[in-house]
Parts: structure tokens; C-alpha cells; sequence
């Protein structure tokens, strides 16, 4: 047992190394960080919690962040579990187009982050952009999209959406296929329906994939950055300003290492509490 054991520690330590070296170390030098203040001639100091104090009572820019980052995440994220979800139901079957649409629902996830920006920054482009050169040959008004301080989020979000949801639903897949065929076949016995099916059987036994799909997309949705870089800036109006962004513009923009580092940690704070409550009310407790 003691040899089973030191076995088991000899593959699980390189893993860890790895954690503590690229993720663990970072956050504690992040923290550490956001402790201190930079001064004009570059020198360090040590201020405490001056810096949250600062943020959580005098920064408006970081408020407007704030709630910018909880409706963003707040709507995106379910949209992409729910689609997500559906596609994956939809193709879970060895049906002749199944295997075409998979990949074709796949596909925008091979695309990379920027390249995904730069293609929506050019269909919607208000001026020259495809989506409005289709809305006017159709006689109606183009619009402005990420230009517009009512429909810039919306934009993103929706860029988001098409690129990320292919990605989960490979996860859905999985689990789908997981599930014994045998609990269908004895359902139908029973004279249950599709719908009862999908209620009864198929979601309860997708609870531990949804539990992971909902904290691993969460926690994606909060630290989205590229888009934001590439298309909007922030703007228009800070309409689009997410704390990931905002902390890169005090740390590179501003130099002020000290307030990007508290952003990012009490960023980190947020994806915890978040992913803990997710953790909860997905907690999967059904064996089979």
C-alpha cells in the first residue's frame, strides 16, 4: 500500500509542480503586489489594503467595471451553457449529419480569440461592415453595434456565444454518451415520452458535466480580454470595460501595478464566490 502510494505521488508531483510554479506563485505574487504603490520615480512601497480602500470607495471607473463584468458574465454565461446544451442534444446520435454539424458547431473554437475580433470588428463595422451592407438591401437602418454604447456588450456577448459554445458542447457530448442507453430503453418501456426523458433521466445524469461546464465557462467569461482589446477599448462610454481590461490599462497604460494587481485579485475573489454557489446548486448526487 505505502509503495501504491509513493507510485501514485511520483505521477501526481509533476502535475502540481507545474501548478504551484504557473498558477499558485502567480496569484501569490499578484496579491503581494497589489499591496504596495509605485511612485513617479518607480520605487515600491508598502501601503496594506490602501489600494481595495482606494478602489471600493473613491474609483467610479472601477464600479462602472464592476457592474460592466456581472451583467456581461451574467447573461453570457448561461447563454453559452444553454446553447451549449442544445446543440449537444440535438447531435447526440449517429444519425448521417450528425458527425457534418458537430464539426461545423466545432469549428469557430479553432479560431483563435484575436482573429475571432478582428473578423466581427469587420462584419460589424458600422460604416463598411457586412451585417449592414445585408440590413440596407433589405431597406432597413444600419447600425452602429460596437460603436453604440446600447449595443457594444451585446456585440461581444454574442461574438462569445458563436465562438465558445462548439467548445462546451463537446463537453455535453461526453457526458451524453455516458449515460447507459439501457435507462432509455426502460423508460420507453414505461410509455415516458422525450421530453420526460431528456427531464428525468439525461439532465440529472449531466449534473457532474453541467457542474464543470458551468465553473470552467464562468470562470473563462470573467477573465475575457481579448476581444475588448482588440474591438472596443473599453468604450464606448466604458460601456464595455471589463475588469480584466481595466486592470491591463492601470498596469500598462498607467503604470500602476499596485491597483491592476488588487483588480485582478478581487476579480479572483469574484470567479470563487461564483464558482463556489455553482458548485452547490449543480452538486451532482445521483448514482449509476
Amino acid at each position: 500500500m505505502f509503495r501504491n502510494g509513493r507510485v501514485a505521488w511520483l505521477f501526481i508531483l509533476p502535475a502540481l509542480a507545474f501548478l504551484l510554479l504557473f498558477k499558485i506563485w502567480p496569484i501569490g505574487v499578484s496579491f503581494i503586489e497589489s499591496l504596495t504603490t509605485t511612485s513617479f520615480r518607480g520605487t515600491k512601497s508598502f501601503v496594506g489594503f490602501e489600494n481595495y480602500s482606494y478602489l471600493f470607495r473613491y474609483d467610479p471607473v472601477f464600479w462602472n467595471s464592476f457592474w460592466v463584468t456581472l451583467l456581461y458574465s451574467a447573461i453570457v454565461n448561461p447563454l453559452i451553457v444553454l446553447s451549449s446544451l442544445l446543440m449537444a442534444l440535438l447531435l447526440n446520435g449517429s444519425y448521417f449529419f450528425t458527425k457534418f454539424f458537430r464539426t461545423v458547431f466545432f469549428l469557430p473554437t479553432a479560431i483563435s480569440y484575436a482573429v475571432v475580433a478582428v473578423i466581427w470588428s469587420i462584419v460589424l463595422d458600422p460604416y463598411y461592415g457586412l451585417a449592414n451592407s445585408f440590413l440596407t438591401s433589405f431597406g432597413l437602418k444600419p447600425q452602429p453595434f460596437f460603436a453604440s454604447p446600447d449595443q457594444a456588450l451585446w456585440g461581444l456577448i454574442m461574438l462569445n456565444v458563436w465562438r465558445s459554445s462548439g467548445y462546451w458542447m463537446m463537453y455535453f457530448l461526453a457526458g451524453l454518451q455516458n449515460i447507459p442507453e439501457s435507462l432509455y430503453e426502460a423508460a420507453e418501456i414505461d410509455g415516458a415520452s422525450t421530453l420526460q426523458k431528456t427531464l428525468k433521466i439525461t439532465l440529472p445524469l449531466l449534473t457532474r458535466t453541467m457542474s464543470f461546464v458551468l465553473v470552467a465557462n464562468t470562470a473563462f467569461n470573467f477573465l475575457s480580454f481579448a476581444p475588448v482589446y482588440i474591438i472596443t477599448k473599453g468604450g464606448p462610454m466604458g460601456s464595455t470595460n471589463l475588469l480584466m481590461y481595466e486592470s491591463y490599462k492601470s498596469a500598462f497604460v498607467n503604470a500602476d501595478m499596485g491597483r491592476a494587481s488588487a483588480i485582478t485579485s478581487i476579480l479572483l475573489a469574484i470567479i470563487l464566490v461564483f464558482s463556489f454557489f455553482e458548485l452547490k446548486l449543480t452538486k451532482a448526487n445521483f448514482e449509476y
